[in-house]
């Protein structure tokens, strides 16, 4: 498979297949609203706000695998993004990021980019950067601020 054939819900249900978001630079992201790097969807709007004109997007998928950290339903996560981070960028679905039940566009992501544990993600806020021919080309820590990458992002638009 590559990447634009893996399908994924929005936070309503609805089926969304990466192929609509081909063409464009994506930063892929595992969040959770209670995490102590849930600052970072500040940094990661920003960047969206900043490069959304010229094909960037940010798709935040909340996983709740770390310390149960993102413990509600999709609506109350998205009312939370919204309401403390100004969160404009789309957000999908609860999914697992790690292990057997892993969804396959992380397992995807892991598999082409290995990270300092192999290619398990370590916690939340993991950031994939994906060129507009559906390349990941960068796996980011989660301590890594998101503004830090705005270099990178340049050089892919």
């Amino acid at each position: 498979m590559i990447f634009y054939d893996f399908e994924v819900h929005d936070t309503t249900g609805n089926l969304i297949r990466l192929r609509e978001f081909e063409g464009k630079v994506l930063l892929i992201v595992n969040t959770a609203t209670k995490c102590g790097f849930a600052p970072q969807f500040k940094e990661l709007e920003e960047l969206y706000t900043t490069y959304k004109d010229r094909g960037f997007v940010v798709l935040g998928f909340p996983c709740n695998q770390f310390m149960n950290q993102e413990p509600g339903e999709s609506e109350d996560i998205q009312a939370i993004c919204e309401l403390n981070y100004g969160v404009t960028f789309p957000l999908f679905q609860k999914l697992k990021v790690n292990g057997p039940s892993a969804h396959p566009l992380f397992q995807h992501l892991k598999k082409k980019s290995s990270g300092l544990l192999g290619s398990a993600i370590k916690w939340n806020f993991t950031k994939f950067l994906v060129d507009s021919a559906g390349n990941v080309v960068g796996r980011y820590a989660p301590g890594v601020s998101p503004l830090s990458l705005k270099t990178h992002i340049e050089k892919l638009l």
